[in-house]
Order: structure tokens, then C-alpha cells, then sequence
């Protein structure tokens, strides 16, 4: 017997609540990512900003090396991941991870050591700035990525007075690097259960930069006041901004997420004035303000999608 009025409209009923509650239960998911997304990207550039004042004790490159192992050992403590049961391709992709990782925060932390953070985090924006316009299928996104360049630029323009060539050439690879660290870090997060894969892309760096830091810095590598600073920049750095980032990529595409890094610079701009004392002119509030709106817009526009 077929089913009564009374009966079909309760059913319809149900199932547009249920596709209410799936829209409302995506859109929470897309939220509570952007939100893991700018957490990540704070706690980073104040990183930054902390290791700046670490290279008078252990140089760039020592930095690093101890911000990556830290990292690492941090990371396999909490996740303890598992490291059988994994094909090729999970470890191919792991260990490029890894290589992109070193790369990406050696030559970062080069290009620190020899131009401001403000003007370092400008160049090297520009990485995932191009990711984003080269991966989305919508003309918006050109305008959404226009706005954050003119914005990147803008804030970027006082340091670029008499900028070093090979500071900035360091920056514009890393920048590079970057990019391929948020295609990378979506494979693993789709290969990998929770921050598993992140812990053995990072052990994996740990162990690459390890010969670099010991050539550079030797000893200072053992100094407990070094190996402190070195941790704190290790969890601010590495630890909670990747872990974040690994995380939010799960739900948000690739060039949503790499317009949201135009936000890197505001970050950066505000940690180099609280920590650093370098004042902020008008036209870097400005230029704050129009990453801003790029990166709020390219979000919204996701969601509407």
C-alpha cells in the first residue's frame, strides 16, 4: 500500500533537515578549519620572531636543526606512529615531505639572517600565492589573489629598499618550497591517520639537517640555554603550526588554503613589532587589511561553492 500524504510529508521533512544539518555540520567543519589555519599561522611567524633572536647564539642554519629535532622527537612522542603496513607511495610521499620541510625552513631561515621579517615572509608568499591562482577553477580567485598580492607588496615595500640579492633569492626558493609543502602536506594527510605521516616527514628532515646544523654551529648545539630557545621555536615553529595546517587541509582545498597564507605577512608585520620593535607605518596597516579581505573572501567563496 503506498504511503499516505502524512506519511511522505514527514519524510521529505526529515530529509531537508538532514541536508540542513549536513550544510550546517560542513560549514562548522569549514570554520573550525580556517580558524586551525590562522592558529597555525600566528603561532609561526611569532616563531620566527623568537629564532631571529636565536641566531646570535647558534646561526641560521643551527636553528634550524634544532628546531627540527625537537620537532621530531616532540611529534613521534605524541603520535608514536606506526611505521609498518605502509606502501611505497605512503613513504615516497613521507620522505618528499620531509626533503620539502628541510628545504623550505633552511632556506627561510637563510633569507632571515640577511633581510627583515617582514620583507623575507613578502617573497616567499609568493609561492603559495601562485599555487593558489595555478589550482582553482574560478575567475574570483584571480581577484581574491590580485588583492592579496597588492597587499603583500604593499607591506613589503619598505623593506625592500636596498634588499640583498642573495637574502632575497632565499626567500623567493623557500617560497617555492612552501608550495610544494602544501600539496605535500594535503597527500600525507589523505595517506596518513591524524599527524602520523607529519611526525615521519619530520623525523626525516630532522636527520637531514642534522650534518648542516653541526657544521655551522657546533657545539652551541649542546648549550642549555641554546637547546631551550631552540625548543620553544621548535613548538611554536613546527610542532603546532604544521600539526594545524596538516589538519585543516583535510577539509579546505589546496588553493583556498594557500590564499589564506596571504595572511602570513600580517602575521609577520605584527610578531616583528611586538617582538622585534619594528614599527608599522599606515601603509602596512593597510596592506594588513587587504590581505585580510583576500583571504576572508577566498574562504567565503569556498563556502558558497
Amino acid at each position: 500500500m503506498p504511503p499516505s500524504p502524512e506519511v511522505l510529508s514527514a519524510e521529505a521533512g526529515a530529509a531537508g533537515t538532514g541536508g540542513l544539518g549536513t550544510a550546517a555540520a560542513r560549514t562548522r567543519g569549514r570554520l573550525v578549519s580556517v580558524a586551525l589555519v590562522i592558529g597555525g599561522i600566528v603561532s609561526l611567524q611569532f616563531g620566527a620572531s623568537v629564532a631571529v633572536l636565536l641566531f646570535p647564539r647558534a646561526g641560521a642554519l643551527g636553528v634550524v636543526t634544532l628546531r627540527l629535532v625537537v620537532a621530531a622527537l616532540v611529534l613521534l612522542i605524541a603520535c608514536r606512529p606506526k611505521v609498518r603496513g605502509h606502501t611505497r607511495g605512503d613513504w615516497a610521499t613521507v620522505v618528499a615531505f620531509g626533503v620539502a620541510l628541510v628545504g623550505m625552513n633552511a632556506l627561510f631561515y637563510q633569507a632571515l639572517d640577511r633581510i627583515p621579517l617582514g620583507a623575507a615572509v613578502t617573497l616567499e608568499f609568493l609561492g603559495p600565492l601562485i599555487l593558489s591562482v595555478a589550482t582553482s577553477r574560478r575567475l574570483l580567485s584571480l581577484l581574491w589573489a590580485a588583492l592579496a598580492l597588492g597587499g603583500v607588496v604593499l607591506l613589503g615595500r619598505a623593506g625592500f629598499d636596498g634588499l640583498n640579492l642573495a637574502g632575497a633569492g632565499f626567500a623567493l626558493a623557500a617560497g617555492g618550497l612552501w608550495a610544494a609543502y602544501i600539496l605535500l602536506s594535503a597527500r600525507t594527510g589523505q595517506r596518513f591517520p591524524q599527524a602520523d605521516g607529519l611526525a615521519l616527514a619530520m623525523t626525516v628532515a630532522a636527520v637531514l639537517s642534522l650534518p648542516l646544523g653541526a657544521f655551522s654551529a657546533g657545539t652551541a648545539l649542546l648549550d642549555p640555554v641554546t637547546v631551550g630557545l631552540g625548543a620553544a621555536v621548535a613548538l611554536m615553529s613546527s610542532v603546532l603550526p604544521y600539526t594545524l595546517e596538516l589538519l585543516a587541509l583535510r577539509k579546505l582545498p589546496a588553493s583556498g588554503f594557500a590564499v589564506m597564507m596571504s595572511l602570513e605577512p600580517a602575521a609577520a608585520a605584527t610578531a616583528g613589532f611586538l617582538i622585534l620593535h619594528q614599527l608599522l607605518g599606515w601603509p602596512e596597516v593597510l596592506a594588513i587589511g587587504l590581505v585580510a579581505v583576500a583571504s576572508a573572501g577566498a574562504v567565503l567563496s569556498g563556502a558558497r561553492r
